[in-house]
């Protein structure tokens, strides 16, 4: 994650044009990833604009993630505040679940002669983060995303009860165009009997980092280069090779492993830095559509694997597809410098 000694050196800043930056090859030892800078194939940092913003939201004739229509949802895990009509957020079974919850006394046994197939056992929840249509996660206090927030890590402790679940994945779907089928802002949870690949591979290129250096990488990702922002206990960063044009991760200041250990204090402070993350994304890049997705360690990981795995939230704006390159070799080519992104995105003004 630590930058190059002449990244800072290598031009590109606002008197360069892009045609005269020369490409360059980054690999992350987060994302185990290696991507193409090219400045070349695009336009000036500051010229970035989402080509198809979120769209208005208006409140469709009959939306079951609104208040007053509970009952035709599917079932609900708990709600804040608890048994209160008036509640803030709620966390519901999906009523088209990837996985089932239903099949956990077969999900140890395998269906065929090989280890390739197990039973297709998980949980897949989603979180309703406000009981008003309108209202999107962006506008909602810092204290407001700190419930949203809590209420990820309660519901993780839930599952991590179930012994067969190996790894939990939250992530927001914000727009159509990022994936989202409902305009009602709300987030998801899947709970999965395996470690994805992705999470592996992070494992292993973290922990060859660890051993090369004695650091975790994610613990020295604090470049000022590389720094928008930072509150008590986060920084945000635009990460040293990132994958995707104004990516931004959120990364606790002190080593931690675990999303599900955050605290109620920390929350909060996470949902101020949060809050103000997508609002900056927002004036920037004309309020483009956004996955975010938290990266945390796999249930089970051991004790010899905490000094090098750390948790974080990655905000992606959709700016840009993916094409055959990418999906071929599984290495990305980004039009844009992450240090003149981080520069970019330090000089949006909110106020």
């Amino acid at each position: 994650m630590t930058s190059p000694s002449h990244a800072s050196d290598r031009g590109g800043g606002d008197g360069d044009s892009v045609e005269n930056q020369s490409p360059e090859l980054r690999k992350d030892p987060v994302t185990n990833r290696w991507v193409i800078f090219s400045p070349a194939r695009a336009k000036r940092p500051t010229d970035f604009k989402s080509k198809s913003p979120q769209n208005p939201n208006p409140k469709p004739s009959s939306c079951p993630f609104c208040i007053g229509r509970e009952q035709e949802c599917a079932p609900e895990l708990f709600r804040v505040p608890d048994h209160d009509p008036n509640w803030k957020l709620r966390v519901i079974e999906n009523l088209y679940p990837a996985l089932s919850r239903n099949l956990e006394t077969q999900s140890t046994q395998p269906e065929t002669g090989t280890s390739r197939t197990i039973v297709g056992f998980g949980f897949h929840d989603v979180v309703i983060e406000s009981p008003v249509h309108s209202i999107q996660l962006s506008d909602i206090d810092p204290v407001g995303i700190g419930d949203v927030l809590i209420a990820y890590k309660k519901r993780i402790n839930q599952i991590a009860q179930h012994d067969s679940i190996n790894y939990i994945q939250v992530f927001k779907n914000q727009g159509a165009s990022a994936g989202a089928s409902m305009s009602h802002s709300h987030s998801q949870m899947m709970a999965l009997p395996v470690v994805p690949p992705t999470v592996s591979s992070r494992l292993d290129g973290t922990k060859d980092y660890f051993e090369e250096t004695g650091k975790c990488c994610l613990c020295e990702a604090k470049s000022k280069h590389f720094v928008i922002d930072e509150s008590s206990h986060f920084v945000s960063v635009v990460p040293f090779a990132a994958t995707y044009p104004f990516e931004i991760w959120i990364i606790p200041k002190d080593h931690s492993s675990h999303f599900h250990h955050l605290d109620d204090v920390k929350a909060v402070d996470l949902g101020g830095l949060l809050k103000h993350m997508l609002q900056k994304i927002a004036k920037q890049l004309n309020d483009p559509p956004y996955n975010y997705m938290i990266h945390t360690s796999p249930l089970k990981v051991t004790e010899s694997q905490l000094p090098y795995t750390h948790w974080f939230l990655q905000i992606v704006p959709q700016l840009s597809g993916v094409g055959g390159f990418e999906i071929g070799t599984g290495c990305y080519i980004n039009p844009v410098f992450p240090e003149d992104v981080a520069k970019v995105m330090r000089e949006v003004s909110l106020t």
